[in-house]
């Protein structure tokens, strides 16, 4: 034994195996290798390899190394700084940087082609496969070009007049091309890309991208990615959205501008296909790599820019499993590599906001719109003075909006972030709620499939005749509207209009998505009901009036974070509206006229909106002026739980700057049958906030009936 391997394994284990590694077997940080691990093999990969002097000992061996799947060291890095800055164990990264290694390879495809040879038996539905038969094809369309069954086809292979031929798929990426012209960019967004250029001979830089809806930063990303691979043909260029619906639109202006798709990675990519992502991004062969939050994970040979549009999304953050937030760890990723960032937002996060203040990032500014188009304008009606009619969501300004938009031929968007048809369901006999079996979270109902859908845990109940609480016969009823509901309104309002529902619920796949948006852009959809899947980073030329039914949902709660993401998705909302040549306007509905997110939005005045808010974090010194985190913990059996989480409370150790609340009750305190408590930490910004907790969890050993589950700067807070 002349060497020690340190190998990380993708399993919760709490740190890095080491093994012998075999006289000339030769590795190298980065190998997979296969290891025994009690009674089994396991795959795994190197992380360190030490000089096995003075141990004495006795270690297992590496078993095998595979072959040309060697991870580049900067993600073998990412993985063991992830794990110890999330405060998980290093194997749950891995396995995600894995996934797409582990995917199985596209098949072979089986064509039939003529031989020349003359089939033993000549008749006429033969000949006319034969005749047909002019190139190598799938026996099934042979079959339909010819007229006849697949038997005779199967009949002329086995007479030798036809044979197999397996045809390997092309896993070949098409190399894009920066020469091509790309847009005229104006003024605002030629200075942003000629400081984006230059900040890319630096190496490791970050840059806020800050521009209105509809400012051209898009342009300004692909044509600094445009001077990036001019300079350095084999560079690596990573763009993160948050969205499967905006990778479609994304894509199509990539292909436009570099004459090549780029490759795609979310979870509607056939799992061949993610195989052959991982491995062209392993070899460098894949340029350009556009994907979800996940898509950080693959182990670039060459990664020297990573750009994140729309940065302030909430869907950036992992929330289950290995809980991550792919903004943040973006940055950490760009510095491992020596690689350029770029943060791209219409409505940028105030993390974000305060360090291109505080010059921590470069802070890059579009105020216009491209083309001369112009804002839109930002009304508040006020339900309180002009309330809908009884049993309805649309107020009469809003209506009578919608008609004339309707009858200028310009197309509507009404927006309301609640899928299904009513997010509750009651019985009018005895008050019971409908939630799901083993959770506290409200069943919503589902006019389109007659059911009752939970979408915390996706349990489903077709909707019941009676109450299941009292047995009262056709006592249930559905409280609130959801995106269903207003569409039901909308159809009964304007029956001549074209009505679509664009929502999780309506849209399932990547094609979907995209068949939905090509018809708003082409003007196939007069009215477009949507939650926040159409809210965000799509153009819509004769879109000229958007409709929010609750401007006022996303400010309930005690999330700290509800007035940003409020003025957040509004504002991207309200932005999808005028983006060409007509002007456009926003109604937002409300209850609450008078406060101060509203205002600010009303006014497009995002400096007093931003100037509060840090105002407000500051005085309680909490993001960005300090840092948060959660422990939430679960268990079947309450009595165990509670003492377990009192247990976890005498642990926390005394450190200056840090505040702990809790434990109580979690506002989801039942999901799936399992209990649960939470932990609120508050530590100034100069604690190292993930070595105390990492202390913290130490101290404690979690009984295997408990689950204890950290979350650093934590989105969600039920």
């Amino acid at each position: 034994m002349s060497r020690i391997a340190s190998v990380i394994l993708p399993l919760p284990l709490p740190e890095a195996f080491d093994y012998a590694e075999p006289q000339g077997m030769e590795l190298a940080v980065g190998d997979q290798v296969v290891v025994p691990l009690g009674p089994r093999m396991t795959l795994g990969v190197v992380a360190a390899l030490r000089d096995a002097a003075g141990v004495n000992r006795p270690l297992k061996s590496v078993v095998e190394k595979r072959e040309g799947g060697r991870l580049p060291a900067g993600s073998v890095r990412f993985v063991e700084w992830a794990a110890r800055y999330c405060v998980d164990v290093p194997g749950w990264p891995l396995a995600m940087t894995l996934r797409g290694a582990n995917a199985p390879k596209a098949r072979p495809e089986r064509l039939v082609a003529a031989t020349g040879a003359e089939p033993a038996r000549a008749t006429a539905a033969r000949t006319r496969v034969l005749e047909a038969a002019t190139e190598p094809m799938a026996a099934s369309v042979l079959a339909r070009l010819a007229g006849v069954s697949t038997g005779v086809v199967k009949g002329l292979v086995d007479d030798g007049a036809l044979e197999i031929r397996l045809i390997e798929p092309d896993n070949s990426f098409p190399v894009p091309d920066p020469t091509l012209p790309g847009p005229p960019l104006n003024p605002s967004q030629a200075a942003a890309t000629a400081q984006l250029t230059a900040m890319l001979d630096e190496g490791f830089a970050t840059a806020l991208l800050d521009g209105v809806t509809g400012s051209g930063k898009t342009e300004v990303y692909l044509e600094t990615i445009a001077a990036l691979l001019a300079k350095d043909p084999d560079a690596q260029i990573l763009i993160l959205l948050p969205e499967i619906a905006l990778t479609q639109a994304v894509i199509a202006r990539f292909a436009e501008r570099f004459g090549a798709a780029p490759a795609e990675w979310h979870s509607a990519v056939p799992t061949p296909e993610r195989r052959k992502v991982w491995e062209a991004a392993l070899s460098g062969q894949a340029r350009i790599v556009v994907g979800a939050r996940s898509a950080l994970f693959l182990p670039f040979a060459n990664l020297k820019m990573i750009v994140v549009d729309e940065e302030h999304d909430g869907s950036f953050k992992q929330s289950e499993g290995f809980v991550y937030h792919a903004r943040d760890l973006a940055v950490v990723r760009a510095k491992l590599e020596n690689a350029a960032v770029i943060l791209s937002s219409a409505t940028p996060s105030l993390e974000t906001l305060a360090n291109a203040q505080s010059g921590r990032y470069r802070w890059l500014r579009l105020a216009d719109r491209f083309g001369g188009a112009t804002l839109p304008d930002v009304s508040l009606i006020d339900m309180r003075a002009t309330p809908p009619d009884a049993g309805k969501w649309l107020s009469p300004p809003l209506v009578a909006a919608m008609a004339e938009t309707l009858g200028r031929g310009e197309q509507s968007l009404l927006f309301l972030n609640r899928r299904g048809y009513a997010p509750l369901v009651i019985c009018r006999s005895c008050g019971e709620r409908m939630t799901a079996p083993d959770t506290d979270s409200w069943l919503v109902e589902h006019r389109y499939t007659g059911r009752l859908v939970c979408h915390l845990t996706g349990f489903s109940m077709a909707k019941p005749k009676l109450c299941p609480h009292c047995g009262a016969e056709d006592s249930l009823v559905s409280v609130g509207p959801g995106v269903e509901r207003v569409e039901e309104e909308v159809r009964e309002r304007f029956p001549e209009a074209r009505v679509a529902v664009f929502s999780s619920d309506t849209i399932f796949t990547a094609d979907a998505a995209r068949e939905m948006i090509g018809a708003m852009t082409a003007g196939d959809i007069d009215i477009l009901v949507a939650t926040q899947s159409a809210a965000k980073g799509h153009n819509f030329p004769n879109l000229t009036l958007v409709g929010v039914v609750d401007a006022d949902l996303s400010l309930k709660g005690g999330d700290l974070r509800a007035g940003e993401r409020t003025w957040q998705l509004l504002a991207q909302v309200a932005g999808r509206a005028g983006r060409h040549a007509k002007q456009g306007r926003a109604l937002l509905q409300t209850f609450s006229p008078d406060h101060p997110v509203l205002q600010a939005l009303a006014e497009r005045d995002r400096e007093a909106f931003v100037e509060r808010e840090m105002a407000q974090r500051e005085a309680a010194s909490l993001p960005p002026f300090g840092r948060l985190a959660a422990l939430i913990v679960s268990g079947p059996e309450p009595a165990a739980l509670n003492a377990f989480v009192r247990k976890l409370a005498e642990a926390a150790p005394n450190a200056p700057g840090v505040e702990i609340y809790g434990p109580a009750d979690a506002p989801l305190a039942l999901v799936r049958g399992r209990r649960r408590k939470r932990f609120l930490v508050r530590a100034d910004r100069d604690v190292d906030l993930s070595a105390y907790l990492a202390a913290w969890k130490a101290r404690v050993k979690v009984p295997g009936a408990i689950r204890l589950t950290i979350d650093v700067d934590p989105y969600s807070f039920l």
